[in-house]
């Protein structure tokens, strides 16, 4: 028999962190500008909501979430708390859980 098959099979893919993370803040907040003006609001929505999952998924990678799958709703909204943002809604959950999907 060869050696790989007495090899044991590695657990399913979990979080590699054994206690949370701390997350680190930037140095200073970047400066903001305005956003262009005469475009229909709805299109300020959806920057606005790419923004914050963006944040979040970030968030989320720090904090030793990797995987869409790690990333339930509830793990998605206690790192909102973290960082100090909003709650986000399920269209907001499932976009970050669509950024971690596509960065891999």
């Amino acid at each position: 028999m060869p050696a790989a098959a007495l090899k044991p099979k590695p657990l399913p893919t979990q979080s590699t962190a054994k206690r949370p993370v701390l997350l680190e803040t930037p140095c200073a907040p970047v400066e903001k500008r305005p956003l262009p003006a005469g475009r229909p609001r709805e299109w300020y929505v959806t920057h606005n909501r790419r923004l914050k999952a963006m944040r979040l998924a970030i968030a989320l990678l720090d904090s030793g979430v990797y995987l869409p799958d790690q990333a339930r709703n509830e793990t998605i909204r206690s790192a909102a708390e973290l960082i100090g943002v909003h709650p986000p809604s399920d269209t907001t959950c499932h976009m970050v859980r669509a950024f971690m999907r596509y960065n891999r």
